[in-house]
């Protein structure tokens, strides 16, 4: 959580009291196209992605433009863009019911960016954890675009006045900041209820999926071994041997939860299974509690197979056809544009540009 006020004191005009957001609901989230997407990235994000466009007015981005916060092979981005975008429709989002589209494809984004730079506080931005992991013990070195990614965030989401996001742990304190940004923009200036202050969406099953080979540690594309993680492109045979050779404990699986504290590699396992299922740990103990990881593992097994296999395959099918992937980017970039426009317009007039 951010330290930064919820309800900033404006440096000049706006009213004290906040006044609410009453427009319509809107989800937005995103997804780095950076490199190979893996199980942590189908149920922390993309599976609930598919359960909301259900439920609500959905935006799933590729967000293209934090990718270039770190160098990226310019030869492989735009290719990386329709991996994520595959990801997508392979997992069930339907683009008439979800918009897809790459963030750069929407000027919006990189204008109202700017606007909230100049909301954003340098204190506020210097509390953001995630920069000081990424820039590390050099960030002197680091990219400018880095350390301003939370503002970026916060244009992502409120140049649609998204209401809700689908959000991890590690970026929570990110939209906590694009709440205070929100909050301050209304105030500063005397245009209450303008933006939204958007709500995270956390809770559920696999919100947090741990590296096969070290449950201490979350699951990550960066990680050397290709077997702490399944990708979304494994086959059937590549996700059966790296659930079998994921690290366990010697000891049977517990009857309850409680029994998974401090067994990390157990807890993860219990949960992925849990995730893939549709169930709670609770429930999924009560199945295998008392048996060892030689029973369940294969069951684990057949049933990542079950889920992610034919995903995996239709992933293929659509990255050996770009040109079906660009058409729905395209289109998504259209209906995208037609929504944001509109809201930086409005920004715009407000802020007293010319024009």
């Amino acid at each position: 959580m951010t330290d930064a006020p919820t309800t900033p004191k404006p440096e000049k005009g706006g009213d004290s009291e906040p006044v609410p957001y009453a427009g319509p609901e809107r989800v937005f989230s995103g997804v780095q196209p950076t490199g190979n997407l893996h199980l942590g990235n189908y149920l922390g994000a993309i599976k609930k992605f598919v359960a909301l466009q259900h439920r609500h007015d959905c935006l799933f981005c590729v967000v293209d433009m934090h990718a270039v916060t770190v160098w990226q092979d310019p030869k492989r981005l735009a290719a990386q863009t329709r991996e994520i975008a595959a990801a997508y429709l392979a997992a069930g989002i339907d683009p008439s019911k979800g918009v897809i589209f790459a963030q750069s494809a929407v000027p919006a984004h990189a204008e109202l960016a700017w606007i909230f730079n100049c909301v954003a506080r340098m204190g506020w931005l210097n509390r953001m954890t995630q920069f000081k992991d990424k820039a590390g013990k050099d960030k002197e070195r680091a990219s400018v675009g880095l350390f301003v990614y939370p503002t970026l965030m916060a244009a992502d989401i409120l140049v649609y006045k998204g209401t809700h996001v689908p959000v991890g742990d590690d970026q929570k304190q990110h939209l906590e900041l694009a709440r205070d940004i929100a909050g301050k923009f209304n105030l500063d200036f005397a245009a209450p209820g303008f933006f939204p202050l958007p709500e995270p969406l956390i809770k559920g099953p696999g919100a947090r999926v741990m590296s096969l080979k070290d449950g201490s540690k979350k699951m990550s594309k960066s990680d050397p071994s290709d077997l702490s993680r399944i990708n979304l492109t494994d086959d059937a045979d590549a996700i059966a041997k790296k659930i079998k050779k994921a690290k366990t404990d010697a000891e049977p699986l517990p009857d309850s939860v409680d029994g998974l504290a401090n067994r990390p590699e157990a807890q993860n396992l219990v949960g992925v299974y849990a995730a893939l299922a549709g169930k709670t740990d609770a429930e999924v103990l009560a199945e295998f509690g008392g048996q060892g990881f030689g029973a369940f593992k294969p069951k684990l097994a057949d049933l990542a197979v079950d889920t992610l296999a034919p995903m995996a395959a239709d992933m293929r099918r659509l990255m050996d056809d770009p040109a079906e992937i660009d058409r729905v980017l395209a289109s998504g970039a259209a209906a995208a544009r037609d929504i944001a426009e509109p809201v930086i317009a409005d920004v715009k007039r407000i802020v007293g540009f010319w024009g």
